[in-house]
């Protein structure tokens, strides 16, 4: 048998219209000026979120510091550096879950398999990249090391109290500067743009320090740089936090550098910098000479062009802010 309306059946006609072809849909409305204000393609606009960031930050600041010294926790940089790690990251973890609506991973201390490989190719470059700077001092007779008091055992205890301080002071760096407010502002203003701004950023964060000027300034800019650019080719915050304190480690405890303007002490022997301050850094350390401008600028650009590093299979998962930007070319 074949199927079909019988004769009974109501014949459906098409909804009259004119000008022929198929009815037209109805355009959306028009944003309100609100919406405009505080909505943009990637949800609540960038800058709202960074305030938002920080809002969050400065209250788990307080919040976490008031639990510390009710712990009786002695108030010194150690102590506070690890306050800033937490608040900072919390921040931009509740940020990520709350508002963001992506797993708290994507902000770059995620649980991943690549954090062996970031860690160390990150330390390897940080720590090299001071090395060699330092070791032109030393070939042009700028550096020399003296023997100083201490044992063995001193040597290798301060060295492990170092690597400690040092990670924590690193992440929380990164937690701050390559975190969600720089990982908001690239999905928000563009690559580019982002890392001038975090890295001026970071340079006015280092203003105050000991022995600073305006090479040591122009340094850290550029390092400020190159750390974002290590962001953005890897997503890790493992990475950028390793590579960070490769090069404060070795430059402090190995060495015996200020690191910054701040001096820690290494025992069995002392560096003496001898020469022009542009070239040895003075009282800042190595780090404000010309030999470390030449040498944060090598890995910069060998960090955004070295075709083996990149982006884990997990953190594409993850889809951090920065993915939804960072088709573009830095």
């Amino acid at each position: 048998m074949m199927s079909g309306l019988s004769i009974e059946s109501p014949v459906l006609h098409p909804p009259e219209h004119t000008g022929g072809g198929f009815p037209e849909t109805p355009a959306p409305p028009e944003p309100s000026l609100l919406e405009r204000i505080f909505y943009g393609p990637y949800g609540v606009r960038a800058g709202w979120r960074i305030a938002m960031w920080l809002g969050a930050t400065f209250f788990l600041l307080t919040a976490i510091g008031a639990g510390v010294m009710l712990a009786g926790v002695r108030p010194g940089f150690g102590a506070q550096v690890a306050v800033e790690l937490a608040a900072a990251a919390g921040a931009g973890w509740l940020m990520l879950a709350l508002v963001d609506r992506r797993r708290i991973g994507a902000l770059g201390f995620a649980a991943d398999r690549a954090i062996p490989r970031d860690l160390g190719v990150g330390f390897l470059l940080g720590g090299g990249g001071i090395a060699l700077a330092s070791g032109v001092l030393a070939v042009a007779g700028s550096a020399r090391w003296v023997a100083d008091g201490g044992n063995a055992t001193e040597y290798v205890a301060a060295l492990g109290q170092a690597l400690l301080f040092f990670a924590v002071a690193a992440a929380a760096e990164e937690a701050l500067f390559r975190g969600y407010l720089f990982q908001a502002l690239v999905q928000g203003i563009g690559a580019r743009p982002a890392l001038l701004l975090s890295a001026a950023l970071f340079a006015l964060a280092h203003a105050r320090n000991p022995g600073v000027d305006a090479l040591a300034l122009g340094n850290i800019f550029l390092a400020g740089v190159m750390l974002g650019a290590a962001y953005l080719r890897t997503r890790s915050l493992w990475f950028c936090t390793a590579l960070h304190l490769g090069w404060n480690w070795t430059m402090s405890a190995l060495l015996d550098f200020p690191v910054s303007g701040l001096m820690r002490d290494t025992p069995l022997y002392s560096a003496v910098s001898i020469g022009p301050r542009w070239l040895t850094g003075g009282d800042f350390g190595p780090e404000a000479g010309i030999a470390a401008t030449v040498v944060i600028a090598a890995i910069a650009v060998f960090l955004l062009r070295a075709p083996w590093i990149g982006e884990s299979a997990k953190m594409r998962a993850l889809r951090p802010l920065v993915d939804d930007r960072v088709g573009e070319r830095l």
